[in-house]
């Protein structure tokens, strides 16, 4: 069984919400710098977490930590997809870039959103090209909604080498 999945088994797999929801918490990078999850919608289109600001999340001038900030946007756009998308695609995350706007105090919220002409637009891409590299953006927000930071997300989604024909044509995955 390999590392990544154990993780996500642990953490309660890609397909149901409510344990991911359980378990998310207690994973300890989120755990260490204090990140909760306070929403996963049950279709996995919406997940909502916010990070209060406390004594080791704080950086010496007494603002949010940019690497907790950076943390707490980190897997969920690559979650949601594994979910929509099933077991025939691979979904990595592949890079991020993150500009700092204002110093963070206080809770800290972010919004993820995922909706069905995005996944669509994905699988009808993956029909033609051998690799699809969508980009998300979240917005950090203190409690005003003031945007604390933005984050661009580059995910590297395709067709597991299984879903290919071996002639190298693509059959269309069951959803």
């Amino acid at each position: 069984m390999k590392a990544r999945s154990v993780l996500l088994r642990l953490l309660g797999g890609a397909k149901d919400s409510r344990a991911l929801s359980r378990w998310i918490n207690l994973y300890p990078p989120f755990l260490g710098a204090g990140i909760r999850v306070v929403r996963i919608a049950p279709d996995m289109k919406a997940v909502d977490v916010e990070m209060k600001l406390r004594w080791w999340n704080a950086n010496y001038v007494g603002t949010q930590f940019g690497g907790s900030l950076f943390a707490m946007t980190d897997p969920f756009y690559m979650l949601m997809l594994m979910h929509h998308l099933g077991r025939d695609y691979l979904v990595w995350d592949k890079s991020a870039t993150i500009r700092y706007r204002k110093p963070g105090r206080g809770t800290m919220r972010a919004e993820f959103r995922l909706n069905d002409s995005q996944i669509d637009d994905i699988r009808e891409k993956l029909k033609t090209l051998p690799k699809y590299e969508p980009v998300f953006t979240v917005e950090v927000k203190d409690e005003q909604s003031v945007v604390i930071a933005e984050v661009e997300k580059l995910l590297h989604v395709r067709l597991k080498e299984a879903v290919l024909q071996p002639t190298g044509d693509r059959t269309r995955p069951t959803p």
